[in-house]
């Protein structure tokens, strides 16, 4: 955070301070859930034991939809080639948080490979968006591979991969070499307290997930439906796609207007803590997302592009003071000028 023209900020005004920022950007990190804090404690505490080259590839990659912003099952398919070995598509978008036909493209791809003369094709879909905010399920996705991100679910830093069969029905290598952990795939000291941590939130996640669905649905229903009645005509969802499912949680908008770009407007907030897009994808600097202008969003709209993601612990009364903010942030932006 930086607090402009304040320079040693007491304690107390600290706590004020974070006690009057909203944060919406739970698409970038989530906090930790008290219990996961206690079961990495708990690790740190009684489980301190020891448990336990690059390749050259021809990629294609295959455009989204500007009318639907997801990856088309027909496109994906087109692209195959008799050397196609492994597909790989993200579950659900991190900036427009539209869903990928993922179990569409594997029955497809499995309907390939059961030609006698064909390549086996192996299937991979980065779930890190989608993991806490909707049902996720690698046998009924068909995948081979599936990522996980645990600061995307209210875990630690920490990630894994499902592998259905690793080393037998599925083939899975060492990319370094060195010790015999993880069954020879991954050589180092397990890293138990957050191993410990990503478990717990997979388990509140499994235990509450349609009571988290539900919160994060109505509250960026809600959001939504303010944005909507202050900015009327000059807002633009760039989130809605017909045909296409949304993540519960996430809101990509735009407040249209030539001062209005959105690190201009997040920089003037005062209270709303929130991002332009990915931070995989922070080097871009100040230019319109790649990813809206490739679900067809023009550059100008693109530009003035925000990424609210809510969470769990995000209230109406967040959202009401959010979009106050917002509508201030914007007046004075446009008086300016």
């Amino acid at each position: 955070l930086i607090y402009r023209g304040k320079k040693n900020i007491s304690e107390r005004n600290t706590e004020y301070l974070r006690a009057l920022l909203i944060y919406m950007d739970c698409n970038a990190t989530t906090p930790l859930e008290p219990e996961v804090i206690q079961a990495i404690s708990e690790a740190l505490q009684d489980a301190w034991g020891n448990p336990s080259s690059n390749y050259i590839a021809d990629v294609t990659f295959v455009p989204v939809s500007k009318v639907t912003a997801r990856v088309e099952v027909d496109d994906v398919i087109a692209a195959v080639r008799p050397n196609t070995c492994l597909i790989s598509v993200m579950l659900a978008n991190n900036e427009t948080g539209v869903i990928m036909p993922v179990r569409e493209i594997c029955q497809r791809i499995k309907s390939l490979n059961k030609r006698p003369e064909r390549l086996r094709i192996l299937l991979h879909t980065d779930a890190a968006q989608a993991l806490g905010k909707i049902r996720v399920d690698a046998s009924e996705l068909g995948v081979d591979y599936l990522t996980i991100v645990g600061h995307k679910f209210y875990a630690p830093r920490i990630g894994a991969l499902y592998v259905n069969g690793p080393g037998t029905t599925t083939p899975l290598h060492p990319m370094l070499f060195g010790g015999g952990q993880e069954r020879n795939f991954r050589p180092g000291t397990e890293n138990t307290p957050m191993i410990a941590g990503l478990g717990k939130a997979a388990e509140l996640v499994t235990s509450n997930l349609s009571d988290y669905e539900s919160h994060m649905q109505s509250t960026k229903l809600y959001l939504e439906e303010r944005l909507q009645a202050i900015f009327t005509d000059k807002i633009r969802f760039n989130s809605h796609y017909p045909g296409s499912d949304i993540l519960p949680n996430t809101c990509n908008v735009s407040i249209l207007g030539p001062t209005l770009q959105g690190w201009r407007v997040l920089s003037n907030c005062r209270r709303l803590l929130a991002s332009v897009g990915a931070a995989c994808h922070s080097d871009s600097g100040n230019r319109p997302s790649h990813i809206l202008l490739s679900c067809g969003v023009p550059s100008e709209v693109a530009a003035n592009a925000l990424r609210l993601s809510v969470g769990r612990g995000t209230t109406k009364a967040d959202v009401d003071a959010v979009v106050e903010d917002l509508r201030e942030t914007v007046q004075l932006l446009e008086e300016m000028n």
